[in-house]
C-alpha cells in the first residue's frame, strides 16, 4: 500500500460516509480497464494481494539459545515432575501476581482439577459463557454438575453478568468466568453477584495470560484462575496447563488431587497413602522447560499484542460495517490470543460472511468465522444419556429438550453464526504496516462487495 493511502486509513478519514469513502478511493479508470485496475482490486476478482510477505511464525523456537534448558533436562534423565516443574510454578506464580501455582498435563485437567477441588459435583449448576472452547463445559460435565449457559455482550464478546443474574438458583454453586480471546470480562460485576450469592468464581484464563484488569492480572480476582500451554496459546509448551490461587489450602488439595490423592502440604499429617480419589496429570520436567524459555518473551510479545491490537482496533473502527471487541472500562491490557471483530454483511450489501472470509484470505490477511454454537452440541446431552447422569438426576433435570430451552443464547448464536471475524494472535506480532494492510484489504472488500458477490454466481 502507497504512503497516501496508509496516512488516510490512519488518519480517520473513512470515519466518514460510506458515499465519500467510495469516492475517494474508487480507481480513476473504468473497473477492468487501464493498468490501475489491477492493483485496485481484490485479490478474489483477480486483483493483487494486499498482504504478500509471510506472517510471525508460531510457536518461536529460537536456536540455539532456547535450547540449553531442555537438553539439561533430558540429559539428568530426571523426567518426572521434580525441581524444574517447582521452578516453572514458581515463576508463573510470579509472573500473574498469585501466591500458589500447580501444574498440570492441560488446560482442561486444569479446570477439571479447580472445581472439584471448590467442591463442585452432582447436583450442583455452574454458569458458563456459551462462546468459548469446548473445555470449559466439558470441565463442568466430568464432574458430574450440570452447565447453564449465560448469553454474551456481543459487543465484548464476553458471558454478561447481567445474564449471569437471571441464571442463578438456589442449586447454583459456581461461577466459570471465561477470559475468551484474552479479552478480560467484567469481573467487578461478576465478582459483586458471586460475593452477593456466596458462590465461587474459578477463572477459565487459558487464552488471557496476561491480561490485566484493574490491576491485578487475570486468573487472580476469584478464588482460582486456570490457564493453557496448548501449542497455540500466547505462551506454548505444546501441551501444559496450571491453576493459581491465593488459597494454600486448595492448592494443597489440588496438588494431591493431581498426584493420586496423596497427601500433600497442609492435607499431610499423619495420613499415610492417598486419602482422596485423584488422577495422576502430573507436569513433565521437560514441558516445565520449555515453558521456562518461552517465559522468558512473553512480556514483550504480549505487549506488542496489546499495542498493534489497539492500533488494529482504532483503523477497523473506520469501516461501516466492522466492529471490533470493545473492552470493558477496568481493562488494562487484553492480549488478544485472538483479534476478533463483528461483521456486519448489511454494510457490505449483503454479503455473507463466508464470502466475506473467502475474500479476505484471498488478500493474504488468514481469519476465520471462529466457534460454533457450544450450548446445542451433542456432547451436553450424550452426558445427559449417560448411565452416571440418569442414575444421580432426576430426569427433569436432565431433560434435555427442556435443558435447550432454558439456555437459549440468541446473541452468542448471532456471533458464531453470522458475525464474528478471527485473526490469530501471531498477526499482532507483525509490524503497523502489516496492521495497515488487514485494514486496507477490508476496506477493499468492502468498496467491491457488490461485483465480488456478482462474481461468485
Amino acid at each position: 500500500m502507497d504512503n497516501g493511502r496508509r496516512k488516510f486509513l490512519k488518519n480517520g478519514v473513512l470515519a466518514s460516509t460510506g458515499l465519500f469513502l467510495g469516492s475517494y478511493l474508487m480507481p480513476t479508470t473504468v473497473l477492468g480497464r487501464g493498468t490501475e485496475g489491477r492493483s485496485e482490486l481484490p485479490a478474489i476478482l483477480g486483483g493483487e494481494k494486499t498482504h504478500a510477505a509471510a506472517w510471525p511464525s508460531w510457536p518461536v523456537w529460537k536456536t540455539p539459545e532456547y535450547e540449553a534448558k531442555v537438553l539439561e533436562v533430558l540429559r539428568s534423565g530426571v523426567w518426572s515432575r521434580a525441581k524444574v516443574t517447582a521452578e516453572f510454578e514458581r515463576r508463573w506464580a510470579e509472573m500473574v501476581g498469585s501466591k500458589r501455582c500447580l501444574s498440570v498435563v492441560n488446560g482442561t485437567n486444569a479446570l477439571i482439577t479447580a472445581l472439584s477441588q471448590s467442591g463442585v459435583g452432582i447436583g450442583d449448576e455452574v454458569i458458563v459463557t456459551p462462546y468459548t472452547f469446548v473445555a470449559s463445559v466439558q470441565a463442568i460435565l466430568l464432574n458430574g454438575a450440570i452447565p447453564v449457559f449465560a448469553d454474551v455482550d456481543k459487543e465484548t464478546f464476553q458471558i454478561d453478568p447481567e445474564n449471569i443474574a437471571k441464571k442463578i438458583t438456589a442449586k447454583t454453586r459456581a461461577i466459570l468466568p471465561v477470559h475468551i480471546l484474552g479479552i478480560p470480562a467484567d469481573m467487578d460485576r461478576i465478582m459483586n453477584i458471586a460475593h452477593a450469592h456466596n458462590l465461587i468464581v474459578i477463572e477459565d484464563a487459558c487464552q488471557a495470560h496476561l491480561a490485566e484488569y484493574d490491576g491485578e492480572k487475570i486468573g487472580t480476582i476469584g478464588h482460582a484462575g486456570c490457564f493453557s500451554f496448548q501449542n497455540s496459546k500466547n505462551l506454548p509448551i505444546g501441551e501444559g496447563g496450571a491453576i493459581v490461587s491465593d488459597d494454600e489450602t486448595f492448592m494443597d488439595k489440588c496438588y494431591s488431587f493431581h498426584n493420586l490423592g496423596l497427601p500433600y502440604g497442609t492435607q499431610a499429617g499423619s495420613l499415610a497413602g492417598a486419602f482422596m480419589v485423584g488422577g495422576k496429570i502430573r507436569f513433565s520436567e521437560y514441558q516445565a522447560a520449555i515453558g521456562l524459555v518461552e517465559m522468558q518473551d512473553l512480556e514483550k510479545a504480549t505487549a506488542l499484542r496489546w499495542e498493534n491490537g489497539q492500533y488494529l482496533d482504532r483503523l477497523l473502527r473506520q469501516i461501516p460495517g466492522i466492529s471490533p471487541a470493545k473492552m470493558y472500562p477496568k481493562t488494562d491490557r487484553a492480549v488478544y490470543h485472538l483479534f476478533p471483530f463483528r461483521y456486519d454483511k448489511e454494510a457490505f450489501e449483503g454479503m455473507p460472511r463466508s464470502l466475506f472470509l473467502k475474500a479476505l484470505n484471498a488478500e493474504g490477511i488468514p481469519c476465520s468465522s471462529g466457534y460454533a454454537p457450544l450450548h446445542t452440541q451433542p456432547f451436553i446431552k450424550a452426558a445427559f444419556d449417560s448411565r452416571l447422569y440418569r442414575k444421580v438426576y432426576a430426569p427433569e433435570e436432565i431433560d434435555y429438550a427442556a435443558f435447550l430451552e432454558n439456555n437459549s443464547c440468541p446473541k452468542s448464536d448471532m456471533l458464531c453464526n453470522e458475525e464474528a471475524v478471527w485473526m490469530t494472535q501471531n498477526m499482532l506480532l507483525a509490524d503497523h504496516a502489516a496492521m495497515d494492510d488487514i485494514a486496507t484489504a477490508i476496506e477493499k472488500i468492502h468498496r467491491f462487495a457488490g461485483k465480488i458477490q456478482k462474481s461468485q454466481k
